[in-house]
């Protein structure tokens, strides 16, 4: 592994920005850093490169730690700026290169063009943080392939910091989720977004339905039953580890994606937790239409190619397939 961290924590007086981070990078890879603003993204790369030192924990390249390195100078006036380790520690930090969006940088042509120099520059490691926030979506996309073809050409590690998941998507071997100052999951783009392990992990990778429940049946029975909070629906869920159920008194959140909810005028499929609902609002975004629903005070948001014979006020049913819920942590 090139670059390791191991319980690295971090702090700017008296608050925490990492504690007890850990990540191992790949050689070759790139890695997605997924997570809010203000989750600490930064702060990562800016240890990786040196130019900050964590309070705590180790960072080692090429299994080398340089973690005990001096902070080394950087010039924050420039975009893409070359970063060397103290000569002391005899580890040479030439090649890899960190990434800024500078507040200077108003168009997404300049910030496109310092992307270019800095991926034409690099030799081993290069570090991104939120590179395209001022390109358009076709722009982005064009540099995210850009991206992944010449890392893959050059055998470069990436590590790109975003708080957008369509382009840790887009460009990315494996994502990490970053939440509460350390990874809450990695895996690759289709793992994630597939099977979030936390409340946390599925906010961050896309619209979701999260319902607060309680469940209803025991540990034995075959099936798995909840009584959702908001609107008192029994909704049963298949893909169950009942190890991990915890107390039947506890509340959890089940989660369903908006491409997964169904929406009809009759009961054309009875097993898919069928609740009544009102139709609040109707929003057209091109290839696909976006409903918000009422469920006797559950609301719920379905994503479909094209609404055909409903209207916002009307009612009608809404499917949520058992096997396509999932029961997160909190």
């Amino acid at each position: 592994m090139p670059l390791k961290i191991v319980n690295v924590s971090k702090r700017y007086n008296d608050k925490w920005v990492l504690r007890d981070f850990t990540l191992e990078i790949a050689d070759g890879e790139i890695f997605g850093l997924l997570g809010a603003n203000g989750s600490g993204k930064s702060v990562v790369l800016r240890l990786l490169a040196g130019s900050e030192k964590p309070n705590s924990g180790q960072i080692f390249f090429n299994e080398t730690d340089v973690s005990a390195t001096a902070a080394a100078a950087a010039d924050k006036a420039r975009n893409f700026t070359l970063v060397t380790a103290d000569d002391a520690n005899q580890i040479s930090w030439k090649n890899i290169f960190l990434s800024t969006k500078s507040e200077q940088i108003s168009e997404g042509e300049r910030q496109n063009s310092d992307f270019s120099n800095a991926l034409e520059k690099a030799e081993k490691v290069l570090l991104l943080d939120n590179p395209f926030a001022c390109l358009d979506r076709r722009g982005r996309d064009r540099a995210l392939e850009v991206l992944r073809q010449k890392a893959q050409e050059r055998s470069l590690t990436v590590i790109l910091a975003t708080n957008d998941f369509e382009d840790a998507f887009l460009a990315c071997d494996r994502v990490g989720v970053l939440s509460g100052g350390a990874i809450a999951q990695t895996g690759t783009p289709r793992d994630l977004y597939e099977h979030p392990n936390s409340k946390a992990a599925a906010e961050m990778l896309g619209r979701c339905n999260l319902i607060c429940a309680r469940r209803v049946t025991f540990n034995n029975q075959a099936v798995t039953e909840f009584q959702t909070l908001a609107g008192e629906h029994r909704i049963r869920a298949d893909r169950i580890e009942k190890s991990a159920l915890g107390a039947i008194t506890d509340n959890v959140s089940l989660m369903i994606r908006p491409e997964h909810i169904s929406i009809s005028f009759g009961a054309s499929f009875p097993e898919d937790n069928l609740l009544k609902a009102k139709i609040v609002s109707v929003q057209y975004c091109g290839p696909t239409t976006r409903v918000r629903l009422d469920a006797d005070g559950l609301i719920l948001e379905a994503l479909v190619l094209r609404l055909v014979g409903l209207n916002e006020g009307d009612e009608c049913l809404v499917g949520l397939p058992p096997d396509r819920i999932l029961v997160l942590k909190n």
